[in-house]
């Protein structure tokens, strides 16, 4: 017989024992960072950086570029355009699939439907008293965790909850032909659409009072409707023309 063909079983028995078992699989953690945030028109989560820092107004002034005290439909897109530079990480002109995971996973986690994020304390904020204990189990943080069931189970979902606009995943509902692609148009265009969404008086500017008064406010209830009503809760419709 060959020398080779003597070797062969202990070559395979080198190569088998060289191959790494596999690794067990660790669940995945979303953790959101820096405190609930302000999410922008376009996605962006803006995170206080002090405990009673106003995120919107530090949004508002941001895009405010001439600081006139209003923002315009072109200051708008230009705050799409600087975002979409910082989601297009290759580069190519367009937010593709995995550019738009890394966003929902790493850059905003928060906006995700059905996330339960423990809030992160702000910088310098104070921990939260531990709730006492109670004979019932009625306490503190028992009725806390069945609010925020109730907020989730009827409430805004996804970036909706931090937003001024009900859109749960404002990045992805720019890809107006829904080819798993968001361009740059399009994400100019989405921008203009939303600015009229929020434009309530129809003036072409918006103040940041204007804009506080569109913030979402969370009751803990479960929104009462009607059978034939319409679920506010899916979606802001296009404004008229479109």
């Amino acid at each position: 017989m060959p020398v080779a063909a003597l070797l062969l079983p202990f070559v395979a028995a080198l190569q088998a024992a060289a191959v790494p078992p596999p690794l067990p699989q660790k669940p995945i953690i979303v953790t959101g960072r820096g405190g609930v945030p302000f999410i922008s028109p376009m996605g962006e989560p803006i995170r206080a950086r002090t405990p009673n820092e106003d995120t919107l107004a530090r949004w508002f002034n941001q895009v405010d570029r001439n600081h006139d005290g209003y923002l315009t439909p072109d200051e708008l897109v230009a705050d799409a355009e600087r975002y979409f530079a910082i989601l297009d990480t290759n580069h190519d002109g367009q937010i593709d699939p995995d550019e738009l995971v890394h966003y929902e996973w790493t850059v905003a986690p928060e906006i995700q439907v059905n996330s339960r994020l423990r809030r992160a304390r702000a910088p310098g904020e104070a921990a939260p008293k531990a709730a006492a204990d109670t004979d019932n189990g009625d306490n503190k943080e028992a009725r806390e965790r069945r609010r925020r069931d109730r907020d989730e189970n009827y409430g805004l979902q996804g970036a909706a909850r931090y937003a001024l606009l009900n859109l749960p995943e404002p990045v992805a509902a720019a890809d107006a032909d829904f080819n798993r692609a968001i361009t740059l148009q399009e994400f100019r265009q989405a921008a203009l659409d939303r600015f009229q969404l929020l434009d309530k008086k129809h003036e072409g500017r918006l103040t940041l009072q204007e804009l506080e008064a569109l913030k979402p406010v969370v009751t803990g209830k479960p929104p009462k409707r009607h059978d034939d009503q319409v679920d506010p809760r899916i979606g802001q419709p296009l404004p008229p023309g479109n």
